[in-house]
């Protein structure tokens, strides 16, 4: 099914025919787009909040600067659909997320629009920098570079980095700042505070309003207009900075706030915008979920969702015929809780996914010792490392993605002062339709390498509980990584007490002669359902699931390969120094000439698609197995061992 654009849209395929529009239509223009997101999301799902809130701005971008010639990048790219249709994508955009279909962010390869290719936050402010001194390095004097930036980014150290740079750079850089108190969760923190007081300060709006309209008229005085203008501003700097504008003490010329809706006012401010060189910010207050009612009114549900009924905002559920069993970062969030009311040692910290990993059970809970430290992986995990010093016993939850943003502080502030930090890394493995930034392939061989870190993955829920007791009691030192998928598992018992699982330690789940599969995490299940099918076809194949990656259970390793000629490692990261990789290493230490086959995720960039398209794709789910097994069967060499 594809939906129909309005009159409009219709006739719109790239922004040079955007430009050729009447100024006075762009109001019904920006009502067709909203409406064909709206339309469109309902029924094919998606990143949806975020782009509504956004739809004026974007016309009005594309209307007045020359893109691509002048580059727009998106930071983040929730925000980024109404981008996609003006650029071309239009008919392509019932494919959105959809394997193969078009991505959910914008991405270089996929359109000229899409200057920089953005998944994680605060971003975009160092891109557009780069690409404006790369202008001015080949004298391309007239070319605008613009960042559209949420508060929400705005608090990654990242943006500030930039925004450092790009105030003593005087390159030509234009940072939108879309303010809408939200990121996925509402927005905390002091900069939150500031945005807020600068925004209702009457004041300090009366004097940059008063700035427009005299900026205005100077723009129409010629050419001297440029250096009038400069003299105006420089007469009321020293009024800005005893309000204390944050961006101005930058050295960042600071516009607005304005009214991030109006889209004639937009076209008016950023057309006069143009002619201002050097770096400069614009303060746009705009609503997340704009147009659609429910989205204003719980901005955080409606970030992103399946489809729904556009008339009512029921979200269509999926029908099932038995009770399903709990989402792993659900019973992580209330895991937490429960050993928290036991151990008052216990604190949680996330990097602004309070909904996503479920700590908003613990911050309602326990408020006091529940941490969201906004867009901020680095400072979640020293801020843990400074907890654990303490005596405190912290649950730093990063999405697996995003802890690559923290890396130097897992090694600098956490192993190598032999800190007890437990790190839970959610959405482990393929993410989906969120694509390759958002997939959590590398966290297994890059913490794999860290010393002084234990390393494990629960192949089901009640594994994750366990893990979880084990990392809370006390320990000398060493930082413990449970990671776990996006995702459901088997069906537990909340009433089954928990227990200590012995640190670097395995079970073997099926006996068998032919075969041995050893895998990590949730990916075990498959390696059970592929039994079976095996014996069916002649091979008995045992199973192990091995727990942990760091410390590896070496006296099970023993056992296995002086048994088996063959060996499956199964694993959903990286084949390349993951969890296959540590069984090989073991092998060629202990002289085992055991046949191993890696399945995983192999060394190359996965697009977006389902987790059971991607799984198939890369080999390592239920057919994936067999395959691997029988032709392993087929190819079988004795083993000098025996």
């Amino acid at each position: 099914m594809k939906i129909k654009p309005g009159d409009l849209l219709e006739n719109i395929t790239s922004p040079e025919e955007l430009r050729k529009l009447d100024r006075s239509t762009l109001t019904q223009l920006s009502k067709e787009l909203r409406d064909y997101i709206i339309d469109s999301v309902s029924v094919y799902g998606g990143h949806f909040a975020s782009s509504l809130g956004v739809v004026e701005l974007t016309v009005a971008l594309h209307y007045v600067f020359n893109t691509p010639n002048d580059q727009l990048i998106w930071d983040v790219g929730h925000q980024a659909y109404g981008h996609k249709i003006l650029t071309g994508r239009r008919d392509k955009f019932h494919t959105n997320r959809i394997y193969k279909g078009v991505s959910g962010f914008p991405k270089r390869d996929e359109s000229k629009y899409d200057a920089f290719g953005v998944g994680h936050s605060s971003t975009s402010i160092s891109a557009a920098l780069g690409m404006a001194v790369a202008s001015a390095i080949k004298g391309e004097k007239d070319r605008q570079h613009i960042a559209v930036i949420g508060d929400g980014a705005l608090t990654g150290g990242l943006a500030f980095e930039a925004m450092n740079h790009a105030g003593v750079a005087n390159s030509n850089v234009l940072i939108i700042l879309n303010d809408n108190n939200m990121s996925i969760d509402p927005n905390v923190g002091a900069l939150k505070d500031y945005l807020t007081d600068i925004t209702t300060s009457q004041t300090y709006n009366k004097i940059k309003d008063e700035a427009w309209k005299i900026l205005g008229k100077l723009n129409k005085l010629g050419p001297n207009a440029q250096e009038l203008a400069s003299k105006f501003e420089n007469s009321i700097k020293s009024f800005l900075l005893q309000q204390s504008n944050l961006f101005e003490s930058l050295n960042l010329r600071y516009f607005g706030p304005i009214d991030g809706h109006d889209v004639d006012h937009l076209v008016s401010v950023l057309s006069d915008m143009k002619n201002i060189k050097g770096p400069k910010i614009l303060h746009c207050i705009t609503t997340k979920g704009k147009g659609f009612k429910p989205a204003e009114q719980e901005q955080t549900k409606w970030h992103a969702t399946g489809s729904f009924d556009k008339v009512t905002g029921a979200i269509h559920k999926k029908t099932v015929e038995k009770p399903q069993p709990a989402k792993y970062q659900d019973v992580f969030g209330h895991t937490l809780v429960e050993l928290a009311k036991a151990n008052d040692k216990i604190v949680g910290i996330t990097p602004a996914m309070p909904s996503g990993c479920s700590l908003n059970i613990m911050m309602e809970a326990m408020p006091d010792r529940a941490f969201d430290v906004g867009i901020a992986e680095q400072h979640a995990v020293t801020f843990s490392a400074g907890l654990a010093t303490q005596g405190l016993v912290p649950f730093c939850n990063i999405y697996s993605t995003f802890m690559q943003r923290a890396y130097d502080q897992v090694i600098h502030d956490v192993a190598i002062q032999n800190l007890p930090v437990n790190f839970c890394l959610d959405r482990a493995g393929f993410a989906g339709a969120d694509g390759p930034t958002h997939h959590g392939a590398y966290d297994l061989a890059f913490m794999r390498s860290v010393p002084n870190m234990i390393i494990a993955a629960p192949i089901n829920e009640e594994e994750l509980r366990n893990l979880m007791f084990t990392a809370q009691k006390p320990r000398k030192g060493k930082a413990f990584t449970i990671r776990y998928p996006r995702g459901q598992g088997v069906m537990i018992n909340w009433k089954t007490p928990m227990r200590t699982i012995e640190i670097g330690t395995g079970e073997q789940l099926v006996d068998g002669d032919d075969i041995a599969i050893l895998t990590i995490g949730h990916v075990g299940n498959y390696a059970l359902n592929s039994v079976d099918e095996l014996a069916s076809k002649g091979i008995s194949a045992a199973v192990y699931n091995m727990r942990f990656v760091k410390p590896l259970d070496t006296e099970l390793l023993h056992k296995i390969m002086g048994k088996f000629n063959n060996v499956i490692t199964v694993e959903d990261g990286t084949i390349v120094g993951g969890f296959g990789s540590a069984i090989i290493e073991f092998n060629s230490e202990n002289n085992y000439l055991t046949q191993v086959k890696r399945l995983g995720i192999p060394d190359e960039i996965i697009e977006h698609g389902t987790q059971e398209q991607l799984q198939h794709q890369c080999g390592f789910d239920t057919a994936g197995i067999v395959a691997t097994a029988l032709d392993m069967a087929n190819k079988r060499k004795p083993s000098l061992i025996k």
